[in-house]
């Protein structure tokens, strides 16, 4: 265990050095292209390839050859992923298409050195202690997409799941759908929950599970039916993972969405 403790540190150590200097070039980079949202958005999506591979590879986490070419097939899309771990973060943004937005809750700006460019990038930032501003948040983000025609990464769960296990989808990504047509490409994770815990930072190099399932057309989705349609897509997930990772039943509730 002592050794364990004290690789996992060494691994965080130069994991934190790596992005704090990855952060100093692309906020430069970021602040010369201020005027232009889209290229700020483009240009951290470059950072995001390049820092996102490299602290998993820190991390030990091992990944399937050809991942990042099975989800950049479809683009733009709505790209949504279960959440486990902090690892998730680097995925989505190893893994997310040249010109896609992020969307996360507004604490992320308090992450060291990440968080900043995040938020100077021009992604998106949910305060989801305000339901209204929460749901004007992602009104506008349909409306980013739409205009600078990009795609959109989002974890439906809304928080990470400490055992590994899939959480109700909250409805955003479904009026993101609605609102904008655009098909939706779910990412499917197993094994990050091992790697690194929530609420904990010890580092577990691991093998990850990473699979691409069909994109998903949106062109029938409606208010009316948006229920059913996200539980088709909660069922693709659920069937995708690991026994140890499927959800188990809520009682009194439909498991597949949460307001």
């Amino acid at each position: 265990m002592p050794l364990s403790r004290l690789s996992s540190a060494l691994r965080l150590t130069v994991g934190f050095a790596f992005m704090a200097l990855s952060v100093a070039v692309f906020a430069f980079l970021v602040l010369v292209f201020l005027p232009s949202r889209s290229l700020r958005i483009k240009t951290c999506n470059v950072f995001g390839h390049i820092t996102g591979r490299v602290c998993l590879w820190l991390a030990g986490a091992s990944v399937p050859d050809g991942i990042a070419e099975e989800v950049r097939v479809t683009h733009p899309a709505i790209y949504i992923s279960n959440h486990t771990s902090m690892l998730d973060i680097f995925i989505g943004i190893w893994l997310a298409p040249i010109g896609t937005v992020g969307v996360a809750k507004k604490q992320v700006v308090y992450y060291p050195f990440f968080g900043q460019l995040y938020a100077i990038s021009g992604h998106i930032l949910l305060d989801r202690s305000n339901t209204a501003s929460a749901i004007e948040s992602l009104k506008k983000t349909g409306e980013i997409l739409k205009k600078y025609r990009i795609g959109v990464w989002i974890w439906p769960e809304g928080t990470r799941a400490k055992d590994g296990r899939l959480r109700p989808f909250k409805k955003g990504f479904g009026h993101m759908a609605i609102a904008t047509r655009l098909p939706i490409v779910p990412v499917v994770v197993s094994g990050a929950h091992k790697a690194m815990q929530k609420n904990s930072l010890l580092i577990r190099p691991t093998t990850l599970g990473l699979r691409a399932l069909p994109a998903i057309p949106t062109d029938d989705w409606t208010l009316e039916n948006l229920d059913e349609k996200i539980a088709q897509v909660y069922a693709a997930f659920d069937a995708a993972l690991p026994e140890d990772q499927k959800a188990l039943p809520l009682p009194g509730a439909d498991r597949a969405t949460a307001t």
